[in-house]
């Protein structure tokens, strides 16, 4: 043992889904940058070097339940888990296919909600853990166009309130990060005018860097943060601030 070894941290055992790109990835970077032993679920592949890569589909509980048993017998269980995977399927109201609104809420909401299920039977025995969910501003400003998606992301604030008074006592904490826009892909695909509109809405005049949300997200799970949960964690630039 080294010298430092009693106030080095030790690394963890953490789950990110959807991190193979955006957001998720620059979160699955941040936490190996740490030294924590990451596991990253993808459709496509792509894993950042240095992540165990499991090709899973949260929408599957099958899937679920074999990414977790493969990042639990290479890492041990897992002490963090970040539910970042999500999709989109925009269209107003009334043009809004059961497909279109189905498919949004099984992969945002209730594939949240298979994660943090599985990922708490380890940390109610391991009597520790984080659950971090990665929501959006839409979920508490709406978006026209976005009814599927806002209520998939506005649901993950009650399934993080609600687990954290059912896991608190056991010293484990969950909690919700609300990014605004950030340049990914997702918004790469946005005209000029689009961006420029958007930005116009932002105090902060520019879109946020993965990278911002991903220290959000590191904080979190950071021991300084154990006295936090329950909470919506805003990386806006103030777009949604007073929600």
């Amino acid at each position: 043992m080294g010298v430092n070894s009693a106030t080095a941290p030790e690394p963890r055992s953490v789950l990110i889904t959807g991190g193979n790109r955006g957001i998720g990835r620059a979160i699955a970077e941040a936490f190996l940058a740490q030294g924590d032993l990451v596991a990253v679920t993808t459709r496509s592949g792509g894993a950042p070097e240095g992540a165990l890569e499991l090709k899973a589909d949260v929408t599957d509980a099958g899937q679920v339940e074999a990414a977790f048993a493969a990042a639990e017998e290479a890492h041990g269980p897992v002490e963090v888990l970040v539910a970042n995977a999500g999709i989109t399927a925009d269209t107003l109201l009334l043009r809004m296919s059961e497909e279109d609104w189905s498919s949004v809420i099984d992969t945002n909401l209730t594939g949240s909600f298979r994660l943090a299920k599985r990922a708490s039977k380890g940390m109610l025995r391991l009597k520790r853990g984080r659950i971090i969910f990665i929501s959006s501003v839409v979920g508490l400003l709406g978006s026209p166009g976005q009814v599927n998606y806002a209520a998939s992301k506005a649901g993950l604030v009650g399934m993080a309130r609600s687990l954290a008074r059912e896991l608190g006592s056991r010293s484990i904490t969950a909690n919700v990060v609300a990014p605004g826009y950030v340049e990914t892909d997702m918004t790469a695909v946005l005209t000029d005018d689009q961006k420029s509109a958007i930005r116009d809405q932002v105090p902060l005049g520019r879109y946020a860097r993965p990278e911002e949300v991903a220290a959000a997200v590191t904080w979190l799970a950071h021991p300084a943060s154990a006295y936090v949960t329950g909470a919506v964690i805003p990386v806006d630039g103030g777009l949604g601030m007073g929600h």
